[in-house]
């Protein structure tokens, strides 16, 4: 497939910062409330109104599900609109998570984000809804990393790596029953573990950003979440492996279906985010390890948000006021 012109930078870039900013503001609005649909809805809808003013055409590979289970973002769904300049009309495949942590928002904890990678056709795998065993790691350890190997043995190298002791690593995991076994390994190994609720995309990018405590990742989670991931870990220089977790025969079928001939597959950081040009955006909705949350106040509303660029080696931390429309409105530094 042709790859993207070099202008995607300039005419897409903001017009998809645009995108998860405004999804952020309208989920951050139901922060609270308890209703885990309603904060996601609020981010779905957003997100697709802004979408339709965007001079592109433009493809949901990974989004709110099939088009029998979702109203809008539904994959294969065409998204952009036709402008006069058919040159400007970019080939794109996108990838969404409007809303990552659904339950933190809707519960007003941290970490919950609004995500969006964009990338030429066919730069993005077609990730299976099902989970993915993971093992995340930032630039340092690169190639250090099986996730065949024993947890033992991945704990040592990344260790090695970074030049320290076992017992000085912090390794995220989801919270859940079917990690039992990893986190008593992992213990064992006398590495200390930071457990979370949700949201293992927006802790797979903090593993590569310098500063935020966490050293890896380990773990299933979901496999769409796992191709977002490799996005943002290309434009960062990190590296995930993942394996689908293939639930029974049904689900094998299904994809078998899909093109997917190995089941058993070790998918690199590559084979997940092929592509030579990807666009990355997140904005906080709660404040977390990553970005600060929605911030609302009398005259507008202030938003943190990551943007990151591939082809131009470019990772940005936006940080935007968006004023209301009052004469008297005033911006503090």
């Amino acid at each position: 497939m042709p790859q993207l012109e070099a202008s995607m930078e300039q005419d897409l870039s903001r017009e998809f910062l645009k995108v998860v900013e405004e999804a952020a503001i309208a989920s951050a609005r139901t922060m609270g409330f308890g209703e885990r649909k309603v904060s996601d809805h609020a981010a779905v809808q957003a997100m697709r109104k802004v979408m339709d003013t965007i001079p592109m055409n433009g493809t949901i590979v990974i989004g709110e599900g099939e088009r029998d289970e979702a109203p809008m973002l539904y994959i294969g769904e065409k998204v952009g609109r036709s402008g006069p300049d058919q040159a400007q009309n970019h080939e794109v495949d996108i990838a969404v998570d409007p809303l990552e942590g659904t339950n933190l928002c809707a519960m007003g904890t941290a970490g919950a984000i609004t995500v969006l990678a964009c990338s030429e056709k066919g730069g993005l795998l077609h990730a299976p809804d099902c989970y993915m065993e993971k093992i995340i790691v930032g630039p340092s350890c690169k190639g250090a990393i099986d996730l065949n190997a024993p947890v033992k043995d991945n704990l040592r190298a990344i260790a090695k790596r970074l030049d320290r002791d076992i017992e000085n690593l912090v390794i995220v995991i989801l919270d859940r029953p079917r990690h039992a076994q990893l986190i008593a390994e992992i213990r064992a190994a006398g590495a200390r573990i930071r457990l979370i609720s949700d949201g293992d995309l927006s802790a797979g990018i903090s593993v590569a950003l310098r500063g935020t405590g966490v050293h890896a990742v380990m773990g299933s989670g979901g496999a769409p979440e796992g191709v977002l991931t490799a996005a943002a870990l290309r434009c960062l220089n990190g590296e995930i492996q993942g394996r689908l977790v293939i639930k029974d025969e049904e689900q094998a079928e299904r994809m078998t279906q899909m093109g997917i001939r190995d089941l058993k597959k070790i998918y690199s950081t590559t084979d997940l985010a092929s592509a030579k040009n990807i666009i990355f955006a997140a904005t906080g909705v709660t404040d977390g390890t990553l970005l600060k949350g929605v911030r609302f106040f009398g005259v507008g509303v202030r938003t943190q948000s990551l943007l990151m660029n591939l082809a131009h080696r470019t990772v940005r931390f936006v940080d935007t006021v968006h004023l209301s429309d009052r004469p008297d409105a005033q911006v503090r530094f």
